[in-house]
């Protein structure tokens, strides 16, 4: 085989880990795969370790043990990812944004890949070490940010349906309070999850909460643990909505109907991102 440049090997090593996040690789596979000594790849490890934190891209950590290896995790900095939110709320704290019954237009953010990315990122990084085995969102809007979440966490994103569709097969359908005086429906298929595992939900928009209790009570139908609810926006509330850790972007306060909606970073967001 003919010998790679190590300046090769390391762009090769950055895509690969890249693809992978926050999956465990192995030392020997990189060793295969460039014909390299692990000695010679664990100092590539390290550098790149080093440069990844050194931008803020993420986090690069080696793994011990007869299952170890290397796992790249994409972070932002709390400051950065502070940052980030803050733009999008001033955006969306302008009146063109307001929509008729108390609603705010979220569809081009939704649907510029660049942002749901990072916004995945961050909502991905308080579970990196929950043990979260899939992402579970609510058809439609909230698909995107999903996505992009279990993208960073490297898992599965499962949609729940307003109702079950032929090409998913038998599936599992609950009625609940949709918060506003309704009852909803709401379906995922049997063979998509597996007893004991670990959920967690995603969404774009929570106000009265109904969509997001309907997944939890969803989930204790397949006998399926929540790790925690992740919105991109959501209502503030004197009481959070459950017991189960959240963690919304963004809050707003205001009903968008008598009173203006104020779109404003999450407080958990805003403590570790100030700079004090």
């Amino acid at each position: 085989m003919e010998k790679i440049k190590r300046g090769e090997r390391l762009i090769a090593m950055v895509r690969m880990l890249s693809f992978h996040p926050n999956k465990v690789i192995p030392f020997q596979v990189f060793c295969d795969q460039f014909n390299a000594a692990k000695s010679s790849i664990s100092e590539d490890i390290a550098m790149i370790e080093r440069v990844i934190a050194s931008f803020g891209l993420g986090e690069v950590t080696t793994v011990t043990g007869a299952a170890g290896g290397v796992r790249f995790r994409p972070m932002m900095s709390w400051a950065d990812a502070l940052g980030f939110i803050s733009g999008i709320a001033e955006a969306l704290n302008t009146p063109d944004r307001a929509l008729p019954g108390g609603y705010l237009y979220l569809s081009d953010l939704l649907s510029d890949p660049v942002m749901t990315r990072k916004m995945g990122i961050i909502m991905a990084r308080p579970s990196f070490d929950l043990g979260v085995d899939f992402v579970l969102t609510m058809e439609t809007k909230g698909i995107p940010v999903a996505m992009m979440t279990a993208e960073a966490l490297n898992v599965p994103m499962l949609i729940a349906r307003r109702s079950n569709k032929v090409y998913e097969g038998s599936s599992v359908n609950i009625s609940y309070p949709d918060g506003k005086g309704g009852i909803e429906t709401m379906s995922l298929a049997r063979r998509a999850v597996m007893q004991g595992q670990r959920a967690l939900i995603v969404d774009d928009f929570m106000r009265h909460g109904g969509t997001a209790a309907g997944m939890i009570t969803l989930m204790q139908e397949f006998n399926i643990e929540v790790a925690g609810l992740a919105f991109m926006l959501a209502q503030e509330r004197e009481q959070p909505l459950t017991d189960l850790p959240e963690w919304p972007l963004m809050t707003f306060s205001g009903d968008g109907i008598e009173t203006p909606m104020v779109v404003r970073p999450a407080q958990w967001l805003a403590d570790l991102g100030d700079p004090r």
